[in-house]
């Protein structure tokens, strides 16, 4: 039996887990691959990193009044801290020319520091405030944030498992552990099959 940890490491844990599962999905693509729009929406490998900094950031900064010590490194996030500041852009969704791949993982892994110390710090009880949610539901702790953030992450690392499984064939859920079960051999086959069933039913 697996022992029992204790919930927030267990939560903590799975952050992680997302964090790693995201940067990976970036790894030996060159900046041209990780910046191209794979979606009606523009959503890029490289887009969804800069966000995640400005998630993990906000909620385990900001909202805990641990602001980041240069946020002139993370431009995109004063419209979130600061109402008055107007949203630019979408520009938490996309690297800038002068924004490298390697720069902004950079960033990441100490924004993950960032949200590790405030973790460390604080009990799951403790409060905080979202400074960009509507006041009535603002005021949050460490466990809600927690679970919130782990949701972000976890969706965000999905959008990067299929866009990088489009670009290339890579795929799973982290290096060790694929989670998936049809060999590569025999994926087209696989592919095959569903798309014959899929056709069994009408379009549209």
């Amino acid at each position: 039996m697996t022992p029992r940890r204790d919930p927030k490491t267990a939560l903590q844990d799975y952050v992680q887990r997302a964090r790693d599962s995201l940067v990976w999905k970036t790894e030996g693509l060159s900046e041209r691959e990780l910046r191209m729009p794979r979606t009606a929406t523009g959503t890029n490998l490289l887009g969804l990193v800069k966000h995640c900094i400005a998630v993990e950031v906000g909620y385990l900064g900001y909202t805990f009044d641990r602001p980041w010590p240069d946020l002139d490194e993370i431009p995109w996030l004063r419209s979130w801290v600061d109402p008055s500041v107007p949203e630019v852009d979408e520009e938490d969704l996309y690297a800038k020319p002068d924004e490298t791949a390697a720069g902004l993982v950079d960033l990441y892994r100490r924004a993950w520091a960032h949200g590790d110390a405030t973790i460390a710090e604080l009990d799951l009880g403790s409060t905080g405030r979202v400074p960009w949610w509507p006041d009535e539901r603002a005021h949050v702790d460490l466990h809600f944030v927690l679970v919130h953030l782990l949701a972000q992450l976890q969706r965000h690392a999905g959008h990067a498992d299929i866009l990088r499984e489009g670009i290339d064939g890579a795929a799973g859920v982290d290096k060790v552990h694929t989670n998936l079960w049809t060999a590569e051999d025999d994926r087209p086959a696989h592919v095959a099959r569903l798309r014959e069933i899929a056709e069994l039913f009408p379009a549209g």
